[in-house]
């Protein structure tokens, strides 16, 4: 694990910033994260070691982007290419956030966070250069769809920051792709705070090449009457971790999340989500899936804290998988923790195969087995993907689901 090592050393970074020193001082106590805990015991330990098991590098290779830009309406950004924007439109602006800004809002975050849980955070804080951090306040309530990408070079790790502040009465649709190259790594912590009466629409799709690993972690911070939708897929990784953390601030807020991820061969893809409520009235609607094939393993682990301020509360999580072979692996664990007595909160989780006997009766019409199979599949990603925000004609990401699997 070489990053590892280079941390105990002292021997990481040269002239590390101030953010990159309080994480490193952080680091050096407890260099890894506690495999026995509840949060990381699944963890493939050899998978682990891979994804630390690179140089940092801080210089981009040239990224490959998977689908043309369609439309001039669409703000396009690579984090650690065009950091410097600056747009002040008659219905919305976006600008480039201060470096102070920056600083003092992962500072916060850092400073008060249990180092366990939040180790993804602080290694990406270590390693992310100022060049590779991408942070925006973004206003408006007809601003165009923003796509923003981040990709790892070949044998290398990479690490990329970006934080979003979108201000009172915004509606943004929001896509960000993650891009993992040959034998690399990938390290990405995003932050977003919606402020009263925001609307966001955000779809993450992650997706890799041989050998490649991704820690995706995601924090979102909601404030009164805001609105989070969240559609996620992952794929193609040898190993991928997506954490997700959400706090609704003062409650009276509504989370929509939808994510699948998607593993073959002998891949695990992991999906970690932990939803908060911080005042009354708050509203939850999530559903995960996995589809695991090959020897592949497929993971996620969801809690939903509810405690005595946030009466009110409606909250459902449900976890539906789907098994492809006998040889492959779900884990599957969703929780409620609730303190609140007025509350109304569901969880629950399936794990069953393809569907015999629609398979029959397609094949009875004349699809042949490989044909029904496909059908079934579609049926049951397109209920995920449909609510990631980016339209067919630009990126037809279940096509591109079915032909990679």
């Amino acid at each position: 694990m070489q990053i590892i090592e280079e941390i105990k050393k002292n021997e990481l970074i040269s002239n590390p910033s101030e953010i990159q020193k309080i994480c490193l001082d952080k680091l050096k106590l407890n260099p890894l994260p506690n495999i026995k805990s509840e949060y990381w015991r699944l963890s493939n330990k050899s998978k682990f070691s891979s994804f630390l098991d690179h140089s940092n590098k801080n210089k981009e290779s040239k990224v490959n982007l998977p689908y043309k830009k369609a439309s001039q309406n669409i703000i396009r950004l690579i984090i650690g290419e065009n950091n410097s924007i600056n747009l002040e439109k008659e219905n919305y602006s976006i600008k480039k956030l201060k470096e102070i800004e920056i600083i003092d809002y992962i500072k916060k975050n850092i400073s008060n966070s249990d180092q366990n849980d939040h180790w993804s955070d602080l290694l990406n804080h270590c390693l992310s250069s100022k060049e590779n951090i991408l942070g925006l306040n973004i206003s408006g309530n007809k601003i165009p769809p923003l796509e923003i990408f981040s990709a790892s070079s070949p044998d290398s790790f990479n690490a990329k920051t970006l934080i979003l502040f979108f201000e009172k009465n915004s509606k943004v649709d929001l896509i960000q792709i993650n891009l993992g190259n040959k034998n690399s790594s990938l390290s990405q912590s995003t932050y977003l705070c919606l402020e009263e009466n925001t609307l966001v629409n955000h779809g993450v799709v992650s997706y890799g090449e041989s050998k490649s690993n991704l820690l995706n972690s995601l924090n979102v911070i909601q404030k009164n009457k805001s609105e989070y939708s969240l559609g996620s897929l992952h794929f193609k990784f040898n190993y991928a971790r997506f954490e997700i953390r959400i706090n609704q601030l003062d409650g009276n807020a509504k989370t929509n999340i939808k994510g699948i991820q998607i593993t073959k061969n002998n891949d695990q893809i992991a999906t970690y989500t932990t939803m908060q409520f911080n005042g009354p009235n708050g509203f939850l609607d999530q559903i995960n899936k996995s589809l695991a094939d090959d020897k592949s393993h497929a993971v996620f682990e969801g809690s939903i804290i509810v405690p005595k301020i946030a009466q009110k509360t409606d909250a459902s999580q449900l976890s539906r998988n789907l098994l492809l072979s006998r040889h492959a692996k779900i884990d599957t664990k969703p929780q409620l923790e609730i303190i609140a007595d007025d509350v109304k909160c569901k969880h629950g989780a399936t794990i069953s195969q393809l569907n015999e006997e629609e398979l029959f009766y397609m094949r009875s019409r004349g699809l042949t087995l490989a044909e029904a199979s496909k059908l079934q599949l579609s049926s049951y990603i397109q209920e995920i993907i449909s609510s990631i925000p980016i339209s067919k004609d630009r990126w037809d990401l279940l096509d591109k689901i079915l032909k990679e699997n």
